[in-house]
């Protein structure tokens, strides 16, 4: 879905409550010149996280999962059910669809392979797919670069695939890499003489044929070898045929006013740009990993880390570190009936995932308020993990009732 880089109101209203908690836990203290030390959610920031996930259960969301790593501590809180028909408490562990946090992944593939020496992110997409030009009728040469980092201009396949109208086959009916691509091909270009950022999610359907291009393996089966199965991420697949995993909290839209299950959509079938289901733990392991360099080489997370417009890199996405004067990295996942967004720290450090099945709403989705309610409060959730002095342990909430 297309990414907002605007900040709700509620911003103001997280960073006033943290400011007001934290005064008092600190005893009003004054960060010195060095870097401060973590401190633990019980500090403060913890009742800020759990007003907002018991805010959005009596909002109508079926669950919310959030994670807080700092340093070798955690805290994690799950509040809800997994299935709105069902009175199964939701816990830590159930994974969830992740939308845009799997271009994350994807990226991680591609840039292996130029790291191989099998890719060149400067050269023409068409080098590595020659039908690219003639299905997307670009107006001028695209790089593999500019996928990664959204400035190709090409039409973003996501509106002719969940439109309401088309939903319900969405659901039934797997989309080819192939065929996505061609449905983007579809829209119309709109031709610019310097293109900048524009968010699109058909970027990522072309960088996942290059890779299966390339590879000869499908996109799902590259991620599992790149980074699922050297990091041992459990919960962490691609939406495959046959039914969801039995603990997968579900996620539902409103349609013809009714309530519509979309856990596991066919549409989502080895999607690169929005198909990868996971745990917030999972999403945690995996960009702790990528920026402590055990996925990719330092020059190459240098790359990914370094945006040229807004704050997207190569397939991540960065905020400001207050309590470094770095960035933290991760990226939003928005999906119909799920929403994402997972931080950490550029030392890997500091960390949050959030994870919501959304309040049923109908298509097109009025709930992208709460994902950037869910971005404000993980920002400012992770600036508030700094103080000078010694940190304590965190409180473990994970299966808290909801």
């Amino acid at each position: 879905m297309p990414m907002v880089w605007t900040r709700a109101p509620f911003r103001r209203l997280t960073a006033a409550i943290l400011a007001v908690v934290l005064t008092a836990a600190l005893g009003g203290c004054v960060p010195g010149p060095k870097p401060p030390a973590p401190v633990s959610p019980d500090s403060g920031y913890r009742a800020v996280l759990e007003q907002f996930g018991r805010r959005l259960l009596d909002d109508g969301a079926p669950a919310v999962l959030i994670q807080v790593r700092v340093g070798g501590d955690e805290w994690s809180a799950a509040y809800g059910v997994r299935n709105l028909n069902s009175p199964t408490r939701a816990e830590i562990t159930d994974p969830v669809h992740i939308g845009g946090v799997t271009k994350s992944m994807v990226a991680v593939c591609v840039l292996k392979l130029a790291e191989e020496g099998r890719l060149e992110l400067d050269a023409p997409v068409s080098t590595y797919l020659p039908e690219f030009n003639k299905v997307m009728h670009p107006p001028g040469p695209v790089t593999v670069r500019q996928l990664l980092q959204h400035r190709s201009g090409m039409p973003s396949v996501d509106g002719p695939l969940f439109d309401p109208a088309t939903v319900r086959e969405a659901l039934t009916t797997k989309v080819s890499l192939a065929d996505l691509l061609a449905m983007a091909g579809r829209i119309s270009w709109q031709a610019k003489l310097a293109q900048g950022f524009e968010y699109s999610n058909s970027n990522y359907i072309a960088l996942a044929l290059i890779v299966e291009r390339l590879s000869g393996r499908r996109i799902g089966e590259m991620i599992s070898t790149d980074i699922i199965e050297p990091l041992g991420l459990s919960e962490t697949m691609m939406t495959a045929a046959g039914p969801a995993p039995l603990s997968m909290i579900h996620g539902y839209i409103a349609l013809d006013r009714k309530q519509l299950d979309v856990t596991y959509p066919a549409a989502q079938i080895d999607n690169a740009s929005g198909g990868m289901v996971s745990s917030v733990a999972d999403v945690n392991t995996f960009y702790r990993a990528l920026l402590q360099n055990k996925l990719l080489k330092p020059a190459t997370i240098t790359q990914m880390e370094s945006p040229l417009y807004a704050r997207y890199g190569l397939g991540v996405v960065r905020w400001n570190d207050l309590c470094t004067n770095d960035f933290y990295y991760g990226h939003p996942g928005d999906v119909p009936g799920y929403g994402t967004i997972t931080m950490t720290s550029a030392d890997g450090t500091r960390q949050l995932t959030m994870a919501v099945a959304y309040p049923p709403e109908p298509l097109p989705r009025g709930d992208t308020h709460i994902l950037h309610q869910m971005e404000s409060i993980a920002e400012d959730t992770l600036n508030a993990t700094c103080k000078t002095g010694p940190t304590g342990p965190l409180n473990n909430a994970a299966g808290s009732p909801g």
